[in-house]
């Protein structure tokens, strides 16, 4: 776990009592927690919305495992990309069934074609 992360159930716990119509979840680089958000969301009667917070390439094929900088500098103070310059991040949200089933596939398809220490994707894997 990277960036945090909570307790399915307390969170919607706390979602029902700020009256709050419906909930997002991402995970990174997969959909590992959409069914039990789903399942339990919906038991609460909230709206789960699932998401993937995606790794992307830096303007490269996934299948390419060269490195990119990004910033100015001297390579000890250069600001570069997540992963030492294999990865950035994309945040998708699913509106509809068919979204959620098409993040599923492109977290699926990261992981068999794309991964170099994550499971990335590229433009064209995103416009599939």
């Amino acid at each position: 776990m990277l960036d945090g992360a909570a307790r399915v159930g307390e969170l919607l716990d706390e979602a029902v009592q700020l009256g709050m119509p419906a909930v997002a979840i991402t995970d990174h680089g997969n959909n590992f927690g959409a069914f039990d958000f789903w399942k339990q969301a919906k038991a609460r009667g909230i709206k789960p919305i699932i998401g993937t917070e995606a790794y992307l390439t830096p303007g490269t094929h996934r299948s390419d495992k060269s490195r990119v900088r990004w910033a100015e500098g001297d390579g000890l103070n250069a600001d570069d990309v997540g992963g030492g310059g294999a990865y950035t991040h994309m945040t998708m949200l699913a509106e509809t069934t068919e979204g959620m089933h098409n993040l599923f596939r492109l977290s699926s398809l990261a992981s068999i074609e794309g991964y170099y220490f994550k499971p990335r994707m590229d433009r064209e894997l995103l416009q599939r």
